[in-house]
């Protein structure tokens, strides 16, 4: 036990003189390089950053909000945001009869195949 115990403090001490050697050498280091630089690094900086919006969208936004602010002031709405050929609103999807029963007939097999493999395994045990 004692083994031990001496072979950790060996290892401590030994690590605080390396520690110390390395912090002498950073201050060497900082030295030659001029007080200026920190022996701290810089937080980095958050990936990514702000979103980048079309100018359509940017478009968009602009008559939206002032549209908000004249309906505030209690004038009428002055700009609209122009319109494109791409801006158009896209066509509402309508779900056919048949893929409406093919969804439902689809749900019913998953469901049957579950519960028929919970009753065999209740079965098993």
């Amino acid at each position: 036990m004692s083994a031990d115990l001496n072979k950790y403090l060996k290892l401590q001490k030994s690590l605080i003189n390396e520690k110390s050697s390395i912090e002498a050498r950073l201050a060497q280091i900082t030295k030659v390089l001029g007080q200026g630089v920190s022996a701290t690094p810089a937080p980095a900086a958050k990936p990514g950053g702000r979103r980048q919006f079309s100018e359509a969208t940017k478009a968009k936004m602009r008559a939206a909000q002032q549209a908000r602010w004249a309906r505030l002031k209690g004038a009428a709405v002055v700009a609209t945001p122009p319109t494109s050929p791409s801006s158009a609103p896209k066509k509402k999807r309508k779900l056919s009869a048949a893929g409406k029963a093919a969804i439902i007939a689809a749900t019913k097999a998953r469901w049957a195949k579950i519960k028929a493999d919970k009753a065999a395994a209740d079965t098993k045990r």
